[in-house]
């Protein structure tokens, strides 16, 4: 590669949380800042100054910065709200937030911080199995079957040549990081290839090239306790579109099967595996991972979901349902294992 020129409503409907989720991403760009509000003038005090911080679009106010011999150190601020007078105290954060900040790192950081415990993975495997790329090339050095991918950041640009030779066509371009579809294209011809890539930079800093993969898609959750482990049954895909793109996940045009109708012998290497995964990355809570199945039943995982969506028409609730399970129940064993 060589350098060059850089490419609500209370009661919200899929579509429209979809596009709100896009909307913050596209303002927050994932980042963090910090400035100092005051400075405290007193040599015979540690205290230094107050600072405020946004991480992607929230705001956090009242910060304190110390400093003593030589070191130093910041305390963000209390998590507890009062109520009719009575202070009360946070114990616990479920974050079902898909994107930035809750899925990719930003907001674990942030309760790690203030010390109050949360239902997701941590900050590590947040962030990196948000970045498709890496999570990818990580889980191919333990032998899991991923597609043939490359990354392009943005300031460089690749020839197509280098696309055919590297991946083939038809081959999806889509952002490295993001959800809901966006900035996806299933690219059939050379002359596809740099209007896709741009359409891709649009979303994100990154983008990620993969080949296509002819099969049956199909998704798998699963979660963990100090005394459990619960793989939930699986679910297929089943879309007329090309891909399983923004339409198929929002307007309907998706059949949702549960449980896949896979035979049962690769259904057990599909719960296995999923299993597997979980405890190579060290995952808590729920996961969700989404596989296809070629020819020949080979299991090619596609990426996971750490927040994976909660609404009653979701992946997870639907496997929930079907392995007669109560989402309250699911709920309370992954809120309770991190107090036991």
């Amino acid at each position: 590669m060589a350098r060059g020129k850089a490419g609500g409503a209370a009661m919200a409907s899929p579509k429209e949380r979809a596009d709100q989720e896009h909307d913050q991403k596209q303002s927050s760009a994932q980042k963090i800042s910090v400035r100092i509000d005051s400075l405290i003038d007193d040599p015979s005090r540690s205290l230094r100054a107050f600072a405020s911080a946004n991480i992607g679009d929230f705001a956090v106010h009242g910060i304190s910065v110390y400093e003593k011999d030589g070191k130093r150190w910041v305390n963000m601020p209390q998590s507890s709200y009062t109520e009719n007078g009575e202070k009360k105290n946070f114990d616990f954060a479920y974050i079902t937030i898909h994107g930035t900040p809750g899925e990719n790192g930003l907001l674990q950081g942030y309760f790690d911080l203030i010390g109050i415990p949360y239902s997701s993975c941590n900050v590590l495997v947040s962030a990196m199995t948000f970045n498709k790329f890496t999570c990818n090339q990580y889980l191919k050095g333990f032998g899991i079957r991923v597609s043939e991918s490359m990354i392009l950041r943005k300031g460089f640009e690749i020839l197509d040549e280098e696309v055919i030779n590297k991946v083939g066509l038809p081959c999806f371009i889509k952002p490295n990081a993001g959800g809901s579809s966006f900035g996806v294209t299933k690219v059939k011809t050379k002359e596809q290839i740099q209007p896709a890539i741009e359409k891709a930079f649009g979303e994100s800093d990154e983008v990620m090239i993969e080949a296509f993969m002819q099969g049956t898609e199909i998704t798998c959750g699963c979660y963990k306790t100090k005394d459990k482990e619960v793989v939930f049954p699986i679910t297929e895909v089943v879309t007329s579109n090309e891909f399983f793109d923004y339409d198929a996940k929002y307007n309907g045009q998706v059949d949702e099967i549960t449980p896949a109708r896979i035979p049962e012998e690769t259904a057990e290497r599909v719960r296995l595996l999923t299993s597997a995964i979980y405890d190579i990355l060290g995952c808590e809570g729920i996961i969700r991972i989404d596989y296809i199945i070629t020819e020949g039943e080979k299991v090619n995982m596609l990426e996971i979901n750490t927040t994976p969506g909660m609404t009653a028409t979701s992946f997870i609730p639907q496997q929930v349902r079907a392995a007669g399970l109560d989402i309250k129940d699911v709920m309370t064993d992954i809120i309770e294992n991190k107090f036991n």
